[in-house]
């Protein structure tokens, strides 16, 4: 056991409360959240930042000492990366996204260069055992997720969205939507379920007005998979229904054909049962035509609206009205309006503001 000073905590790392000084073994488990100590290699000037469990962005640097998890990313428009299957102190990692996942990169986008590469020092032990200094290593999450959980939204409606790739809108529609909600009077939960460990979005529903946030990383989820995603979004939705908002809004992160589970996850019944509303995400007319055709034929769910960059314009728009029947209501620039559609398969809720 050796003592460490850290420059940087990433946010997957959140429920921790780690200081400072660490203590770190030379045993290293590799195991999805375990949380390393790592020493930063090299600098980049484009994705290079880690987002710190305050929630703020910092830049990182070249023999910088931070703390991240172990975990696997499959991106599009990111790294893709796998869970190393053994580690010694001295092993090289790289940082495989800003929440401060830690694996062996395979293969990056362009448009975010080469990741960050990293000296394993050891991993985090906590203390878990009152008057003992018997370490066992810390990992990720605020408890263990229950794969067996049976869902009970105790009849609070749910509204998803879900998009046709990463950094199609989904937060920004999201985030639009609670906004408006509460402008309305509704006291709105929110949550993302897939994806990579990241809390921006959801620190972006709190932002807007969303009373309690909760993310799959709470539950020691690193990487959200087609394995894991159903379950961790049955346990998202119970925890948030369990203070009885008048709605819960869902991210469901990444695309609706991905690594992250979300087809899992619509493929689960009692889930598709319990959704009010799905809010469809396109980046171009396109990708909204097959994502409704998906959404409709595999999973038999009528989308209530489409946002995105497909409906960046009047030209999308009148795409989506001719092919697929659909609202497009841009979340940028007439967000309330997206908020008023959601809203009008809700119960109607006295006392907000038109």
């Amino acid at each position: 056991m050796r003592s460490v000073f850290v420059d940087k905590v990433a946010s997957v790392a959140q429920h921790s409360n780690l200081g400072h000084e660490l203590r770190l073994s030379k045993d290293i488990p590799c195991e999805e959240g375990v949380l390393l100590a790592v020493r930063v290699l090299n600098n980049k000037s484009r994705y290079n930042q880690l987002e710190l469990t305050s929630g703020r962005m910092a830049t990182v640097n070249q023999g910088d000492i931070i703390v991240g998890a172990l975990g696997h990313r499959k991106a599009l428009h990111g790294y893709s990366g796998h869970l190393p299957t053994a580690l010694d102190v001295g092993s090289q990692v790289q940082i495989l996204n800003i929440g401060g996942v830690l694996g062996i990169c395979d293969s990056a986008n362009p448009d975010v260069g080469a990741p960050f590469d990293c000296e394993v020092l050891g991993t985090v032990l906590h203390f878990p055992y009152l008057g003992e200094r018997i370490g066992v290593p810390a990992r990720a999450g605020a408890r263990t997720l229950d794969r067996d959980i049976v869902l009970d939204v105790q009849d609070v409606p749910i509204v998803a969205l879900a998009g046709t790739c990463m950094d199609s809108g989904k937060t920004a529609a999201a985030c639009a939507i609670v906004g408006r909600l509460r402008h309305r009077g509704y006291d709105v939960a929110a949550c993302k379920a897939t994806g990579v460990s990241l809390r921006r979005d959801i620190l972006a529903m709190e932002d807007a007005g969303a009373s309690s946030t909760m993310i799959f990383s709470d539950l020691g989820i690193v990487t959200t998979t087609a394995d894991n995603g159903p379950a961790l979004t049955r346990s998202l939705l119970n925890s948030l229904a369990e203070a009885r908002p008048d709605v819960i809004v869902i991210e469901l992160g990444d695309g609706l054909l991905g690594a992250y589970g979300v087809e899992a996850i619509l493929s689960d019944e009692a889930i598709r049962d319990a959704l009010t509303s799905v809010v469809l995400c396109a980046n171009d007319p396109v990708a909204a035509w097959g994502g409704a055709r998906i959404l409709r034929e595999q999973f038999a769910i009528e989308p209530t609206v489409v946002t995105g960059p497909a409906t960046d314009n009047d030209v999308g728009i009148d795409q989506i009205a001719e092919r697929l029947s659909l609202r497009g209501i841009n979340a940028l620039s007439n967000g309330a309006a997206l908020g008023d559609a959601v809203a009008e398969l809700l119960p109607s809720k006295r006392g907000g503001v038109s």
